[in-house]
């Protein structure tokens, strides 16, 4: 569990753009593509210990292989009661 700050706002803001490419219709393998970019940009600069990438780094593959953050909601429609 992510519990430095700037490490679980990194966390937000990729798993948010991972939402909205799925939605663009991206597939996984090109949203793979980015998340790998992006934690390669964290390890070059140094804004974060090598250690918090890691944790990052696992949490956000937990976050694409788990089906229920790519469903759509589900509308259920009111039927009529006679």
């Amino acid at each position: 569990m992510l519990q430095d700050p700037l490490t679980i706002r990194h966390y937000q803001k990729l798993t948010d753009e991972i939402i909205e490419l799925f939605h663009r219709g991206n597939r996984m393998e090109e949203i793979r593509f980015y998340v790998d970019g992006y934690l390669t940009c964290l390890r070059q600069v140094n804004i974060l210990e090598i250690y918090l990438v890691h944790s990052l780094e696992e949490d956000v593959l937990s976050f694409l292989r788990d089906p229920y953050n790519f469903e759509y909601g589900i509308t259920q429609t009111q039927t009529e009661i006679a």
